[in-house]
């Protein structure tokens, strides 16, 4: 899918002589320039069952495509979507990519599965998803204007009663490894779930006939953790600290006070606690312990999160709709051509050992009468 006035995409696909089963699809002239909106303009062409959404520097798992098929053959039809489990590439190109891989393995290989066990709403990756073609276009597809078209996919399809699951299978893809880079991309996917929650918040009486009181009282949640967690975490964090500065540990005089102190100290160490758990827990199951060391920096990435997610607020007031790209094709490091090398180096090596095992073989000259 390119931009009717995307001369130079145009041309560059067309010099790859792409094979047939490729096929160049042109967006008509229109508002807004958005990945959502060339979505939906493809979702009108689509001849099969399912559908698959990759990032173009994805490298999806051999198998994903015939696992999700076979899944959905599986699955009630209530289950409209299956994300798959994404996963870091470049992790050793900077601390921002190590950290950035510790953050991506908490939550596609803890919280999702656990929100997809329960029945919730789970956060979509924007790709690799699987869907079913006809639930996408019963539901009108996505919302062109959110520039984080899967978190308001997420949600809707929960709204109006499917369900998400979570597909064992890993799509490893790109981390931006500045900076600059890495606010960008993380400014657009705040302003997306700014633009997700006013959705949400347009007609609450609805909300709730949908989702039920405890449907609405998860989706506050989330939209608490989402939008305004990141915001506070500054101002709260430095309160925190001034009141540990000036007053010291908390020293109840009375029930009260003591009750104060605990549910304090209770916030305070559970929520830390939970998300040094969370990453802990992914980095083993994405065997990434390898960077412990990098836990305690999850303090300041927390901040530059808060410090993206004030710049998306500006972008939402003064720009809602404009989409901050995000430049790929840059990474240093891959732990996929790591693996394909040491595969590679291994059955050389193999080979290698069988021609010196046989080698005294070959070379022994046959015996004459």
């Amino acid at each position: 899918m390119i931009e009717e006035d995307d001369e130079s995409t145009r041309q560059a696909l067309e010099a790859l002589d792409l094979p047939p089963i490729y096929e160049i699809v042109v967006a008509p002239h229109g508002w807004p320039r958005t990945k959502p909106r060339a979505l939906n303009i493809a979702l009108s062409l689509v001849a099969g069952a399912y559908v698959a959404i990759f990032d173009a520097e994805d490298i999806p798992a051999p198998r994903q495509l015939r696992d999700a098929a076979e899944r959905f053959l599986r699955a009630p039809p209530q289950t409209a979507c299956l994300q798959a489990q994404l996963a870091i590439d470049n992790v050793e190109d900077s601390w921002l990519t190590r950290l950035f891989a510790i953050e991506y393995a908490g939550l596609f290989d803890v919280l999702t599965h656990g929100l997809a066990g329960l029945r919730l709403p789970i956060p979509l990756g924007g790709t690799s998803n699987h869907f079913r073609t006809d639930v996408l276009r019963q539901i009108c597809g996505w919302d062109p204007w959110n520039v984080t078209e899967d978190a308001d996919l997420g949600l809707r399809l929960n709204r109006l009663g499917y369900h998400s699951e979570t597909l064992v299978s890993t799509t490893s893809e790109e981390a931006p490894a500045e900076l600059k880079a890495w606010l960008t991309q993380r400014r657009r996917w705040s302003k997306g779930w700014m633009q997700t929650f006013i959705t949400l918040s347009r007609n609450p009486a609805a909300l709730r006939r949908e989702v039920g009181w405890s449907g609405v009282a998860v989706y506050a949640l989330m939209m608490i953790n989402l939008v305004v967690g990141p915001l506070l975490w500054p101002l709260l964090t430095g309160v925190t600290i001034l009141d540990l500065a000036r007053f010291g540990a908390p020293r109840p005089d009375g029930i009260v006070s003591a009750v104060a102190a605990t549910l304090w100290l209770s916030v305070a160490a559970f929520g830390a606690g939970s998300i040094v758990w969370i990453a802990l827990l992914g980095m083993k199951r994405r065997k990434l312990l390898r960077l412990w060391l990098f836990l305690p920096l999850l303090a300041p990435y927390y901040l530059l999160i808060s410090a993206a997610s004030w710049a998306a607020l500006y972008d939402l007031i003064m720009r809602p709709f404009h989409w901050h790209k995000t430049e790929h094709g840059l990474a240093r490091s891959s732990w996929n051509k790591s693996q394909a090398l040491a595969v590679a180096t291994a059955r050389l090596g193999a080979r290698k050992r069988t021609d010196l095992q046989f080698a005294p073989l070959r070379r022994r000259r046959p015996a004459t009468s």
